[in-house]
């Protein structure tokens, strides 16, 4: 039996926050029955806080539509099904080969701006074009 379980019904942190959300006159109309009812509906989802819980609305302006965001961040606690290990391993080895990709197109391209700053001509006559454009932005 847990903590939950020896508490009265409508003092149970998941049906007392239930019923605070309606109208005085519903919330007490239903019987320790039908709250029990909802509790077994309800499971034990507890609404977790989140190390970040960020929400919000926002509008343009002259636009009539109002747009919400919600960010959160925090542990997960569910348990994964086949597909969402699959995808989710499948994401995570597409970020790491990214990131790899992305870190030696950023080498190469570090030592060809400093093999041309040194002015060492690998192929005579032969240009990317590549240090006179980054010369032109500096």
């Amino acid at each position: 039996m847990n903590e939950a379980d020896a508490l009265p019904i409508r003092q149970d942190p998941i049906i007392d926050k239930l019923l605070k959300k309606l109208p005085k006159e519903i919330a007490d109309s239903y019987t320790d029955t039908q709250l029990q009812g909802f509790r077994i509906a309800l499971g034990d989802r507890t609404w977790a806080k989140h190390f970040i819980d960020n929400r919000g609305t926002f509008s343009f302006p002259f636009v009539r539509l109002r747009f919400f965001y919600v960010f959160l961040l925090g542990k997960n606690k569910r348990a994964y099904t086949r597909r969402e290990k699959h995808a989710s391993m499948l994401m995570f080895v597409g970020l790491v080969l990214s990131f790899i990709a992305i870190s030696i197109l950023l080498g190469l391209f570090i030592l060809y701006i400093l093999k041309s700053a040194m002015g060492i001509d690998l192929l005579e006559g032969t240009s990317l074009g590549i240090w006179d454009w980054f010369r032109d932005l500096l």
